[in-house]
Parts: C-alpha cells; sequence; structure tokens
C-alpha cells in the first residue's frame, strides 16, 4: 500500500493505494500516530484503494474514534467494492463518506 500525505495547516489528506490489510495496516496506523496531533480535520482519499479488510476497518474506526475531540474525518472517493464492506460491517453508518 501507498500513503500519500497532504497535510495544509490543521488538515490531513491521506491517500490510499493498493491493499489495506493485516500486512499494511501497521503502517497506516504509524502514519496517523505520527501525524494526528492537532489536526482537526482527516480526510482519507480511496480513489486507489482496491481492497480492505477487518484491520484495515479497525484502523479507520480507531481514527475515528481519536478525531472525534478534534474535528471531523471524512472518507473520500469510495469504489463499490470498499462501499459494500462498509455497508455490511455498519461502517456506512457513521463514517461521514463523501
Amino acid at each position: 500500500m501507498n500513503i500519500q500525505k497532504i497535510k495544509q495547516d490543521s488538515q490531513l489528506t491521506l491517500a490510499l493505494e493498493g491493499r489495506l490489510d493485516t500486512v499494511t495496516a501497521p503502517a497506516l496506523e504509524a502514519c496517523l500516530n505520527e501525524n494526528i496531533a492537532g489536526i482537526t480535520a482527516l480526510t482519507f482519499d480511496l480513489t486507489g484503494l482496491e481492497y480492505i479488510s477487518s484491520a484495515g476497518l479497525r484502523v479507520l474506526l480507531s481514527a475515528q474514534k481519536r478525531m472525534a475531540p478534534q474535528g471531523p474525518m471524512t472518507v473520500k472517493h469510495v469504489n463499490e467494492t470498499i462501499q459494500e464492506i462498509f455497508d455490511v460491517t455498519g461502517f456506512s453508518d457513521f463514517l461521514h463518506i463523501e
């Protein structure tokens, strides 16, 4: 998986490309841990994401919980396959998806 960070003031966008699974989820979690302090708006751009596993969902859930007191978290450009996973798991009920 490739992670592109775009930080503007207190806004952070993480563009993900490839597969977010058990092997790659720790890298995303580490990236969040290094960059989330002081962030008031977090966006995940999933344009290039092909697959997400339960390990990837856990990282998104953790990010959502951490951002709750800091500001909004948005997930953008979700493909049909990943949207179906969000729907089946109930993630679409609490994630802000654009």
